[in-house]
């Protein structure tokens, strides 16, 4: 199923009327090295715990690859949602060795 935002426009009466997708709507992902990335442990119900990284600058695409390699790298399970990524367990000191690693700027933040 394509998912494409036409900026509200239901109909229009228009006979001549062509709507053109601008895909460049989404902003280009900055480099790694001007990303402010934050890294948060969050406590669920049930006592389970999450490692979520937060403040990413980008593609919606280019943060869930992001996260299909965060949740490799600490072999878990996990989403990418609200442009947050979430990964299930504490894995903070390992997710920001390896975003620094990377060449990205993060730090440990409250939690």
């Amino acid at each position: 199923m394509s998912k494409r935002n036409h900026s509200g426009i239901v109909y229009s009466t228009d006979p001549d009327f062509n709507f053109d997708e601008d895909l460049s709507d989404e902003s280009e992902t900055p480099p790694p090295g001007s990303q402010d990335l934050r890294i948060w442990l969050e406590r669920k119900g049930g006592g389970k715990v999450a490692t979520v990284v937060r403040g990413y600058a980008g593609r919606l695409s280019d943060l869930e690859q992001l996260g299909k390699q965060l949740k490799a790298l600490c072999g878990s399970g996990g989403t990418v949602k609200d442009f947050e990524i979430i990964v299930q367990g504490d894995h903070r000191d390992k997710v920001l060795s390896w975003l620094i690693s990377k060449g990205y700027k993060a730090k440990k933040a409250g939690g």
